[in-house]
């Protein structure tokens, strides 16, 4: 079983990237390839997943532990296989919502990933409900991807809120890039930011 490889990343694709270790060139299917794009022709060390099939040996390669052991988790769920593990990982930048909505049990969260159905969605919460904790608690990340958690949670309540006033998601998502760089604490401070913007 790989740990990692440290090599040189020679070639990046849509759906993986290829590092040369010692004159042999890896594919190394990942989340978002594009992920390693300031490190074309660079040494680079990549956390690897082999995955044996009947039909085919996989490698899949990652740019952190946590990304990998994320993605041990979710193909232990049934009904998640390791394609549709790294669509998944693919639309979450920090993972914190991943964890908030599998902790909180948010069905609606859940579905709008790639491939997931209520079906899935609900035997993630089941399979992966209080086994994510130690994300949150994760050393590379420390405090922060707990403050992160608790942002992401504004946020999505925030929304909501708009939601439910009756503005159009394309106009909520457009200032939520601006909001997402304010430090906000509450919901009722992140909606009232956000009507001003939808104001102007």
């Amino acid at each position: 079983m790989y740990e990692y490889f440290i090599g040189t990343l020679t070639a990046i694709y849509p759906s993986y990237i290829v590092i040369e270790v010692q004159n042999i060139g890896f594919q190394l299917l990942t989340p978002n390839p594009y992920e390693f794009s300031s490190h074309k022709n660079e040494q680079i060390k990549v956390f690897v997943r082999q995955i044996i099939r009947e039909d085919a040996h996989t490698l899949y390669g990652f740019a952190t532990r946590r990304q990998r052991q994320l993605f041990d988790r979710l193909i232990q769920v049934s009904g998640i296989g390791p394609k549709s593990a790294l669509a998944i990982m693919a639309s979450e930048q920090d993972f914190s919502g991943l964890v908030l909505a599998v902790t909180n049990g948010d069905l609606t969260y859940l579905t709008r990933y790639p491939g997931v159905g209520k079906k899935t969605a609900q035997q993630m919460i089941l399979d992966l409900q209080g086994k994510l904790d130690e994300f949150v608690a994760d050393e590379e990340i420390g405090g922060l991807f707990a403050q992160e958690i608790v942002d992401n949670s504004v946020a999505q309540e925030g929304k909501m809120a708009l939601q439910a006033l009756g503005y159009k998601e394309k106009d909520i998502n457009k200032i939520a890039k601006q909001l997402a760089t304010s430090s906000i604490a509450t919901t009722d401070e992140y909606l009232r930011q956000a009507l001003k913007l939808l104001m102007k």
